[in-house]
């Protein structure tokens, strides 16, 4: 449905008057002007859009390294099935572990940072986003201990090694900046989740102390995350395993549970508690995700896990979670029916209430078999992350030249979550004679359109000397990196029919505006 908006100007550039704009053209004519409200068609599609979804999994050995495929990466955007699911994906994010299982007491060796560059540059061309995890061991050692399945030696590094191998690592995270979506802490414990650990302290039952973390051992992560974030690029957030790990980063080796999450005010700014997400590999496993939601204690306090801790610290991570990088995996089918579809379980009020990005399509497959035969899969596929549905625009049918183009877009955020990493968003006007592309960088803060209804609200100027014509508007959200902002691959796609332009990565307003 359109509706129009008329009224005539009374002297120039009045601004916004009773929803149009008022203005006189350059020869002091009065002119018409006319607000169109064009309503758009909500898409039920799954498509692959930048940095969120179900992620494919990968993992190399420093010993033994296979660099990423092109073609490969370049066929995770299309569905695809997946080994021991009954679910096919799309997916514009890959999970890589660099597992440095031969350097645990040397330098990282100059082939091994090449082989990282080449992953890179596979999948710079392919369209696809890598999140990666630096880890020393990633397998579990069964043997004669409390823990049974998972014993001492770990096989993780000495905190001076690591160190060492993040200064190595900067350079090449440096350069390729453009196609990491984050990356996640690593290094520490078995699997890098700071947990099963030589060197940080043993939170395990295997560890004595009381299963809790001294002083010392937090302040030795607390190093290693802080050299963490000098070595990522400062627009790229590291995601940490516990939401109590982030608390002590930012306040202390004593801080309370109670401790203040990241609010707006704080939030896209570049400092370290707006960089530090979260990432949970046993997420709805039980009742607290496997200790995600616990307080470890310190050399003053035991390590405690009760239903105060838990919800304390998971309202910690709701509210902190709305502006930083979230995802992760599923690890047991045990805790079904809550991790299975509603009105029986509560997967997807978890997903919303978490902000979560993205999830990993290759475990637990039992669990993600269940939202296939629950019928909430097509929806989680859907709505991992931001999900862009324009609804409705007021737009101008006609602008003069060097005066103000005003106009207003309402556009639903169906996913979980809004994007983590800063774009551009673009008007774009292109001539409808010559094809000529004109673009007009706008005000909005994409990674603020938050889930839920967002008014956008914006005035470009039209410079005078602008050529007239008609011409098409349409709404770009390409990467911010001009070494793949032309690649429509990584541009965001709006949810809506007929308004994607594969070959240009622009969103079509299906609207014409007349410059004068």
């Amino acid at each position: 449905m359109i509706k129009k908006y008329t009224d005539y100007a009374i002297r120039a550039c009045l601004g916004v008057v009773l929803l149009f704009i008022s203005c006189k053209n350059k020869e002091g004519d009065l002119v018409k002007v006319e607000r169109i409200n064009v309503t758009y068609t909500e898409s039920n599609e799954d498509f692959p859009n930048p940095e969120r979804g179900f992620y494919r999994y990968s993992e190399v050995h420093s010993s033994n390294y296979s660099v990423l495929n092109e073609a490969e990466l370049k066929g995770y955007r299309s569905p695809q099935s997946i080994q021991n699911a009954k679910y096919k994906v799309s997916s514009t994010l890959v999970f890589r572990y660099y597992i440095l299982d031969d350097v645990v007491n040397k330098a990282i060796s100059a082939s091994f940072l090449t082989n990282i560059k080449k992953d890179f540059e596979a999948s710079r061309a392919a369209g696809v986003k890598l999140i990666p995890r630096f880890v020393y061991t990633a397998t579990a050692k069964p043997g004669n201990c409390p823990e049974g399945f998972i014993c001492p030696l770990y096989g993780d590094a000495p905190k001076a090694v690591i160190l060492n191998h993040i200064g190595q690592l900067k350079p090449v995270l440096h350069d390729n900046a453009d196609v990491i979506a984050c990356v996640q802490l690593g290094f520490i414990g078995t699997w890098g989740e700071q947990y099963y650990s030589d060197f940080f302290g043993d939170a395990s039952n295997n560890g004595g102390q009381g299963n809790r973390l001294t002083d010392n051992n937090w302040k030795d992560r607390i190093e290693v995350i802080k050299a963490m974030l000098d070595a990522v690029p400062a627009d790229r957030m590291i995601q940490l395993r516990y939401p109590q790990l982030k608390q002590r980063y930012v306040y202390g080796v004593n801080s309370a549970l109670t401790s203040a999450a990241l609010t707006e005010s704080g939030a896209f700014t570049g400092t370290d508690i707006a960089r530090l997400g979260h990432h949970n590999d046993c997420f709805m496993a039980s009742a607290n995700d496997f200790g995600t939601y616990e307080d470890y204690g310190n050399s003053s306090s035991p390590r405690t896990s009760d239903g105060t801790v838990l919800n304390t610290l998971k309202d910690y991570f709701k509210a902190d979670s709305k502006f930083v990088v979230v995802g992760g995996e599923t690890c047991s089918n045990d805790y079904s029916p809550a991790n299975d579809c509603e009105p029986a379980g509560k997967i997807q009020a978890e997903f919303a209430a978490l902000h979560y990005s993205f999830i990993n399509a290759h475990y637990n497959t039992a669990v993600n078999n269940d939202w296939q035969d629950g019928g909430c899969m097509d929806n989680i596929k859907r709505n991992l992350g931001y999900r862009f549905v324009l609804q409705t625009a007021l737009l101008p049918d006609q602008v003069v030249k060097g005066t103000d183009l005003n106009f207003i877009l309402n556009i639903k955020n169906a996913g979980y979550a809004s994007p983590y990493n800063k774009r551009p968003a673009k008007l774009m006007l292109r001539n409808s004679k010559t094809g000529e592309v004109k673009s007009f960088d706008l005000a909005a803060d994409v990674r603020k359109w938050y889930s839920g209804d967002n008014k956008i609200t914006e005035s470009i100027k039209i410079p005078s000397d602008f050529p007239a014509g008609d011409y098409e508007l349409l709404l770009s959200l390409p990467d911010a990196y001009a070494s793949i902002a032309a690649k429509p691959e990584f541009s965001i796609r709006l949810a809506n029919l007929e308004v994607w332009e594969a070959a240009t990565g622009y969103n079509k307003l299906n609207h014409m505006l007349k410059v004068q």
